[in-house]
């Protein structure tokens, strides 16, 4: 069997976690440069305020029905995150990390189905503070799917275990097609042209039409909705192919040396996550554009592929190649809003070949970025130290106007308890 673990509202819980004030107010996250809606509590949803909404348009709502805004704050969330996830491997030897508030746990073996998914959910919420729910099932598909189900008619309970026929059939026949895991609209659009609206209509097609119409994808689905474990976990995520870092500025750009700092933080970002894959790019793609939704504005597009002479996941090196492309593809006259690199061709650091006139160059800057990567750290907070090019993002910095501390992450932030003679 399968498990699930689902955080409930994931940012919003993070943010109501450290403020009691919050607890019953609706709650709602904003996107980059505080955009739109990315995350909502149940009072929020309870409103009609819809995922992706810009902020700008519901101001008065949000303002009328008491709404705590807040801007995105993924230092906390990922803490946070760390600490369910590390709970969550004392249930289980095998776990795979699906995303930021999902894990699947492998239960092959266990009793008490029900009891250990309870237990997994009282503990989250007394150890952490999030609310969770689990859905417990023969696959991964399946899980996902009481997962869900758990959410529409369990919620009070948070646990949902199919360990029958009866219960697995239930959850199918309450199930759109479009909300099995994997499901996309062109598969959905497709089940529903050949009269199958559930997951359960979906269980009963035969292995010979799914694998014409939706291929061996598909095939895979079906099995795993008769409960055939058909996806394995990955208690190791497979290595990357590409890396890419790119975010709209706070405010419109015109000055190259401004962007000069955005794309080496960002360049400095990739370079970091390449080292923590162990994983070097030959090859960089640097882009640049203004809004398009301003039409008052002329508009340009430009992206640059730079070959890389070696293989590297050197912050120094990164942000060298990364300026070259700048310059050739920044044209002075326009507002620019977005900066972006993509790392690509990459290949395991230890089969990078090595010109053997830069060995010790090569060696010297490994030692550099080790020291790097472990101040930063060790401090919780990756851009402490920087190169002098990346500079303070005073001017290009994303727009985060209602931004929650780092609770959990800098000393200084750190909430403070007083204590009094009763």
């Amino acid at each position: 069997m399968i498990a699930i673990v689902d955080c409930n509202n994931f940012y919003a819980s993070c943010e109501r976690l450290f403020n009691p004030r919050i607890k019953t107010r609706p709650v709602v996250v904003l996107s980059n440069n505080d955009g739109c809606v990315v995350a909502r509590s149940e009072e929020a949803k309870a409103l009609g305020i819809k995922m992706g909404e810009a902020a700008f348009a519901i101001e008065d709502m949000l303002e009328k029905n008491n709404v705590a805004v807040y801007s995105s704050n993924y230092t906390l969330y990922g803490s946070v995150s760390n600490r369910v996830m590390s709970t969550l491997s004392r249930y289980s030897p095998n776990m795979e990390i699906y995303s930021i508030d999902e894990a699947f746990l492998d239960f092959s073996g266990m009793k008490d189905l029900f009891g250990l998914a309870a237990d997994i959910k009282r503990t989250i919420e007394q150890e952490v503070g999030i609310p969770v729910s689990v859905g417990v099932a023969p696959s991964k598909t399946l899980a996902k799917l009481a997962n869900r189900f758990t959410k529409k008619h369990f919620r009070d309970i948070g646990v949902h275990v199919l360990d029958s026929p009866e219960k697995t059939i239930a959850a199918l026949a309450a199930t759109p097609v479009e909300d099995i895991w994997g499901v996309g609209a062109q598969y959905a659009a497709l089940l529903h042209k050949h009269n199958m609206h559930t997951a359960l209509d979906f269980s009963r097609a035969s292995d010979d039409w799914v694998r014409k119409e939706m291929s061996v994808v598909g095939l895979r689905m079906l099995h795993e909705l008769r409960g055939i474990p058909s996806i394995e976990l990955q208690e190791e995520p497979p290595p990357k192919k590409g890396m890419g870092v790119s975010r709209s500025f706070g405010k419109l750009l015109t000055d190259k040396n401004d962007i000069r700092e955005a794309l080496a933080s960002y360049m400095a970002i990739c370079g970091e996550r390449l080292r923590r894959q162990k994983s070097c790019a030959k090859l960089i793609t640097i882009f640049l554009h203004t809004n398009n939704f301003r039409t008052q504005d002329k508009q340009y597009y430009r992206s640059i592929n730079v070959q890389l002479p070696t293989a590297t996941n050197s912050t120094k090196e990164l942000i060298h190649y990364a300026m070259l492309g700048l310059d050739r593809i920044f044209k002075p006259g326009f507002n620019f809003k977005k900066v972006g690199v993509l790392a690509q061709d990459l290949v395991p650091e230890d089969q990078v070949q090595q010109n053997l006139f830069s060995e010790a160059d090569l060696e010297r800057d490994a030692r550099l970025m080790k020291a790097l990567d472990n101040i930063n750290q060790h401090f919780s907070n990756k851009q402490l130290v920087r190169f002098a090019i990346q500079g303070n993002g005073t001017k290009w910095k994303l727009r985060q106007e209602k931004l929650s501390a780092c609770f959990t992450t800098r000393v200084p932030e750190i909430l403070k308890a007083k204590v009094g003679h009763v």
